[in-house]
């Protein structure tokens, strides 16, 4: 793809990160999920497991979305495990300095065991409804992905995904490899790093409104003791189209269960939900930055390991990782050393 001015400055400030390319291939096996902050913030996907075709209007603070459906209904948050398979592959590419494109080429069957789907014809049939939503659901908002200082005020409407294409089938009509260009506002958000690390069990939770409420959890509790929040604001950020009182019967079996990866919900008093995090959350919410490894030790790397491919390797390595070691090279090496090859 022609990449904007924008983009290219982006891509430039990334170390590590060559020219970019027509298109990356997602080839990291066992990468962390991450999910963009704007989408966790925002009620962007519906909740509702019927198609759903109204136009959600939201305002919150300075934050303007309005959400256009289409003949097929609004993404759903289950649609949106393509764009977190997605954006955690880019962000695995970027940390392994591997030149990176908002259109990826990936495997379908990678894709649904990843997020945790059914790989059966019936699967690949549902991966391909929800590409058709997710291309039609239109977003027009004020919100800015990128870094900081090269943001401006700027009202602008966009798919989800810019576009998709089936560019293999097997003989039984199956989907085998998919082609997908992201929208260049999560593009952006990707390149700036605006980004969070989910639970690997958030595909495990089957009803839409226990998966959005562990994205506010994470976004707005993370690794602080607690996080407070009225049933009213909970309402409005889940975009939930229940009455409150549904709504917050919903909650409470949801508390009951207790099945939220990382983070316990609690009722208190005042209709307040206080959101805490898991012991074992302190340390999985996190994932540590490292610096990029230099090309002597992915030389040492590939003779260690022959034929592997060694950006896959280092991916496998960070995802091990709880603080960022001092001496990069050096802790992957030794890695290399103790883990079987």
């Amino acid at each position: 793809m022609a990449a904007t001015t924008g983009q290219g400055a982006l891509a430039s400030s990334l170390h590590g990160v060559q020219q970019t390319r027509d298109f990356f291939v997602c080839d990291f096996f066992g990468v962390s999920p991450k999910h963009d902050l704007a989408s966790m913030e925002h009620p962007i996907f519906s909740l509702s497991t019927r198609p759903d075709r109204r136009i959600l209007s939201y305002t919150h603070n300075d934050a303007e979305i309005t959400i256009t459906p289409s003949v097929k209904g609004r993404a759903t948050i289950f649609d949106a495990d393509i764009l977190i398979f997605c954006i955690s592959q880019l962000m695995a590419g970027i940390n392994a300095g591997r030149a990176v494109s908002r259109t990826l080429t990936l495997t379908a069957h990678d894709l649904l065991q990843a997020t945790r789907r059914e790989t059966s014809g019936d699967g690949y049939r549902r991966l391909r409804d929800a590409f058709e939503r997710l291309a039609g659901t239109r977003i027009t908002t004020n919100i800015a992905t990128g870094p900081k200082s090269d943001r401006t005020e700027v009202t602008s409407g966009f798919g989800l995904i810019e576009s998709w294409e089936i560019v293999r089938r097997t003989r039984a009509g199956r989907m085998v490899s998919v082609s997908v260009t992201l929208s260049d506002w999560l593009f952006r958000a990707v390149l700036s790093k605006s980004v969070l690390t989910l639970s690997r069990d958030y595909f495990t939770l089957r009803k839409p409104l226990e998966r959005r409420l562990y994205e506010l959890a994470r976004k707005h509790c993370g690794r602080q003791p607690e996080w407070r929040a009225s049933v009213e604001t909970l309402l409005k950020k889940s975009g939930s189209s229940s009455p409150r009182r549904v709504f917050r019967a919903m909650l409470r079996e949801i508390i009951r269960a207790d099945t939220l990866p990382d983070y316990q919900l609690t009722e208190e008093p005042g209709d307040i939900i206080a959101v805490t995090p898991r012991a074992a959350a302190q340390t999985a919410v996190t994932e540590p930055a490292s610096a990029p490894l230099a090309p002597e030790t992915l030389d040492a790397a590939r003779k260690r390991r022959p034929g592997e491919d060694v950006y896959a390797l280092e991916a496998q390595w960070r995802a091990t990782l709880r603080t960022a070691p001092r001496t990069p090279d050096r802790a992957f090496l030794d890695w290399l050393a103790r883990s079987p090859g």
